[in-house]
């Protein structure tokens, strides 16, 4: 007679299954980012907000939710520089009556933009940021989840083989 796992052991399973995902994909990102070299600094620049518009996003909400709504409505107002350079940035708000609001108080924000060197895609961080901080923000990042996400396959396979070295002696 075949007997089925309990449904605690599967529970287990499948948190060691998802912390390896996270180690994997955090280890990959951390793999990937770009040295603070292959950024250009453009400089800092002034942002004025011009609109706000609905933008639709994957929920990210699992189950009977995303099956009925896979996807959801997220508001953002979009900015662009003052100066002629045609940066344009964009943040998420709360609702359309927050993102009208903040292009009635029209209030400039400054921004540092940073390019990837040879190519036409750029980022904007905070200007007190530049390329060396905010490669290392990410790296401590992603560090952090590494860690994390390392710290409950350790233990699981640590308990396994404290219950493996018991079932011995036994």
């Amino acid at each position: 007679m075949k007997s089925t796992p309990h449904p605690i052991s599967l529970l287990f399973l499948v948190l060691l299954f998802a912390s390896l995902l996270t180690l994997a994909i955090a280890g990959w990102q951390l793999h990937t980012l770009p040295s603070a070299d292959a950024y250009t600094d453009k400089g800092i620049y002034t942002f004025i907000p011009y609109e706000v518009l609905p933008i639709q996003v994957e929920n990210n909400t699992s189950g009977r939710q995303k099956r009925m709504n896979p996807t959801k409505t997220v508001w953002q107002v979009f900015y662009r520089t003052v100066e002629s350079s045609g940066y344009r940035w964009r943040e998420n708000v709360a609702s359309k009556r927050v993102g009208q609001d903040v292009i009635a108080q029209k209030q400039p924000v400054k921004r540092r933009v940073l390019s990837l060197t040879g190519e036409k895609s750029y980022i904007t961080v905070p200007p007190e940021l530049d390329a060396e901080s905010y490669i290392d923000g990410l790296r401590r990042r992603y560090l952090r989840i590494l860690n994390i996400s390392a710290v409950y396959p350790i233990l699981y396979l640590s308990i396994r083989l404290f219950l493996f070295c018991r079932s011995l002696r036994a």
